[in-house]
């Protein structure tokens, strides 16, 4: 049996043309010539912990195979996104509204920002808020404009991606998702209330006033929702978002002008409705930002200048940010 093996050995050792196999197998003969192998072995296999670094090597890559899966781009799936919105919604809604309603410390905040803006000599809320008042047919469009197009417009904008841009859809998804998700941060850091709410000042709720159904915070609906949550401006986070998007990727200049138009114009309408400051929009731009730049981390890339069509599952391309592999 040791002549046999030591036939085997010198095989394998004349085959191999690196000089490490080579003194291995020497050593392995030499052994072999002393002790027997055990039974029901071939007297080749290698030592205990032989192979680790090879099965530690393929774990990492597995992993890393699975990260580069999950932040390439694909089709998304329309039960899916469906889902994962009304979840999601749900999710803010609840959380927003958990959060403690700090009425004294928000009154105290509010009179801050106003004394701010008073300082910088741009405190035009209240101004604002009367004349756009005294026209009622533009109060009135203000109110359910305020009321409705901050859900309407930015599912446009989503139903749009899925169709038009599905390559796209995931990472933007991802900028508006990250940007609500810190906006939550900022309504249980700082309670704030609305120019409405203050103390003192001559602001008008045009929502009671018109007696409009409008602002979730007013009348029949302002027990649904926390009305000390007006930093930041998330009528500004997603307005901004859907005017950007459209901006980036919509080819018809009419598309492109209103864009830009629609964040705009709901900057009038928070302030005309005395819901927010203009430096709760302010706090919205920046949670955008932080939107962007999460998603510019995971993806590569800005989300305009990832593919516009992606490959279906099954299909053997990949597409990885901006590139094909």
């Amino acid at each position: 049996m040791g002549e046999t093996q030591v036939t085997a050995q010198e095989g394998r050792s004349t085959a191999g043309p690196s000089p490490i196999a080579a003194e291995a197998a020497t050593e392995t003969a030499a052994a072999s010539t002393t002790t027997p192998p055990a039974p029901g072995t071939s007297g080749t296999e290698p030592a205990p912990g032989h192979g680790a670094t090879p099965a530690s090597g393929s774990g990492a890559k597995g992993w890393q195979a699975r990260l580069r899966s999950l932040r390439r781009a694909r089709r998304p799936r329309l039960w899916f996104e469906i889902l994962l919105i009304a979840v999601s919604y749900w999710l803010y809604s609840l959380v927003r509204n958990a959060v403690p309603e700090q009425k004294a410390q928000a009154l105290r905040n509010a009179d801050w920002i106003w004394s701010a803006e008073k300082s910088l000599g741009l405190a035009f809320e209240e101004s604002v808020n009367h004349a756009v008042n005294s026209v009622t047919w533009l109060i009135v469009s203000m109110n359910y404009y305020y009321a409705t197009l901050h859900f309407v417009v930015t599912i446009g904008v989503l139903v749009w991606l899925f169709r038009r841009h599905p390559g796209r859809y995931a990472a933007t998804r991802l900028v508006l998702f990250a940007t609500t998700a810190v906006a939550l941060l900022g309504y249980y850091l700082y309670p704030l209330a609305p120019p409405r709410l203050m103390n003192g000042a001559n602001f008008i709720d045009t929502v009671l006033v018109h007696e409009t159904w409008g602002s979730m915070a007013s009348g029949n609906f302002k027990n649904m929702s926390n009305q000390y949550a007006a930093m930041p401006s998330m009528h500004i986070g997603w307005s901004l978002w859907c005017g950007l998007t459209i901006f980036a990727l919509a080819t018809a200049p009419w598309a492109r002008i209103l864009g830009l138009l629609y964040p705009t114009l709901t900057l009038v309408v928070i302030v005309a409705t005395a819901n927010h400051f203009w430096l709760d929009a302010v706090g919205g731009m920046v949670c955008l930002a932080f939107g962007y730049a999460v998603s510019r981390t995971w993806y590569g890339s800005l989300p305009h200048h990832l593919p516009r069509w992606v490959p279906n599952s099954g299909s053997r391309l990949r597409v990885l940010g901006g590139r094909r592999d």
